[in-house]
């Protein structure tokens, strides 16, 4: 059987991964701790938070009713706690199909540029 290289996710993310992730401020993700109780990442003996990739996906929820969305951070909240599961699958989707359309439209820029190059040659 022939050797299968496994990928390697880490278990835990600072706050600064987290941020670049989502590109937001880290104050960002301290404030909404403070406002969703699902959002609670382990603390290490210094105090660092760690983020485990189950709290990243909360958060993604989080950041996809707010600043997607347009959700207030009550109706947020409220929306989390009815749909949970629910709105991680569709969550999941919408950037499935997000990141589709991005290679479809990169095809497309590179499939008009072969066509005005044999064209022009």
């Amino acid at each position: 059987m022939p050797y299968k290289e496994r990928d390697i996710e880490k278990q835990y993310y600072t706050i600064g991964e987290v941020a670049a992730q989502f590109n937001v401020a880290p104050s960002l993700i301290r404030f909404w701790e403070t406002e969703f109780e699902e959002l609670r990442p382990r603390k290490s003996k210094k105090g660092n938070r760690l983020y485990t990739p189950q709290d990243i996906d909360t958060f993604r929820s989080i950041y996809h009713l707010v600043k997607e969305r347009g959700y207030t951070i009550p109706g947020a909240r409220d929306m989390l706690k009815q749909k949970g599961p629910q709105l991680k699958e569709k969550i999941d989707v919408v950037q499935s199909l997000e990141r589709i359309r991005k290679f479809m439209v990169t095809m497309k820029k590179e499939l008009d540029a072969i066509g005005k190059a044999q064209q022009q040659g």
